[in-house]
């Protein structure tokens, strides 16, 4: 007797398959920065918007974290301003900084909002300026030797988490936009999303924090090997930093913090795949890097 597969039996399985990974992260924080090809491929935000709202109902507390730079390269070009990055962050001059905060908390952080909450109705957006969540200082980053002024970039000084902490209690998706007012000086700050998302990973004690990028995860030897490394202790991390370019320092500095600070684990993952974020977090194939705390630091494993 032939028996009849059910066409939706491998919907079923897949559900079934998620139910360890379900009952481990119920009531978890977890922390996503969104940045790279999946915020211009309306696609891939769409599917991460979906995937977001889908951890929202499994019984997770995700914080978004969102990106701007393609947006703010054009909104330049527009102007006629000049894009410039020195050791791996943008040169933000006062003209630039009102293009950054206009892009970042009334382009970018409206959309992505508007297309969560299509999928459900939970986003919030908010900037690192409301209630003080985030407070900054400038950052000035040694070159070859020498301070180099690249003006309205900030370094996370204080991290208030009350408001964040009311949202996520009703429910919400806070989508955080990566600016941040000095209280020495009362300027806003252009930060770093990648540093942002570590920060409020910390201060939440949030059980994972999330990058999504364009690349597959932390090469092995790069630019001389494509092999992603899929496992890294923070000390192993913190050997690697200075071999990294200029694009990745934030990036990985920032999960070095965030493990060290208290952080169950930190990934970056290929933002280039449909539903990365799921991929990781609900499956045993990653899809990119996973850096976790020294064995003598925490027991806890992702």
């Amino acid at each position: 007797m032939t028996v009849r597969v059910h066409p939706a039996l491998a919907k079923a399985r897949s559900i079934g398959d998620a139910l360890p990974w379900l009952a481990r992260h119920q009531g978890r924080t977890v922390v996503i920065k969104l940045g790279g090809h999946a915020m211009v491929d309306e696609d891939l935000t769409a599917a991460f918007a979906r995937d977001v709202v889908f951890l929202r109902y499994a019984g997770l507390r995700p914080v978004v974290v969102h990106g701007g730079g393609p947006q703010i390269d054009a909104e330049l070009a527009r102007r006629g301003l000049e894009r410039e990055f020195k050791a791996g962050l943008r040169v933000t001059s006062p003209p630039a900084m009102d293009v950054v905060r206009m892009v970042l908390a009334g382009q970018v952080q409206r959309e992505l909002v508007g297309l969560i909450n299509r999928y459900g109705p939970l986003a919030v957006g908010m900037t690192g300026e409301d209630a003080d969540t985030l407070t900054a200082v400038r950052h000035v980053p040694w070159i070859d030797g020498e301070p180099v002024d690249i003006g309205r970039v900030g370094d996370i000084a204080g991290v208030d988490t009350g408001a964040l902490d009311s949202l996520l209690a009703d429910g919400r998706i806070p989508v955080v936009s990566p600016l941040a007012r000095s209280a020495e000086d009362g300027l806003v700050y252009n930060v770093n999303a990648d540093t942002v998302a570590a920060a409020l990973a910390t201060a939440l004690r949030a059980e994972a924090l999330v990058m999504l990028t364009d690349v597959a995860g932390l090469y092995a030897g790069w630019p001389h090997s494509d092999e992603v490394i899929q496992r890294l202790t923070a000390g192993e991390l913190e050997k690697l930093l200075p071999e990294l370019s200029d694009g990745m320092v934030p990036k990985m500095t920032g999960c070095l913090h965030a493990v060290r600070g208290g952080v169950g684990a930190a990934r970056v993952i290929d933002g280039r795949i449909p539903h990365s974020v799921l991929l990781e977090m609900f499956t045993s194939d990653g899809v990119g890097t996973v850096i976790v705390p020294d064995p003598d630091e925490s027991e806890v494993l992702p």
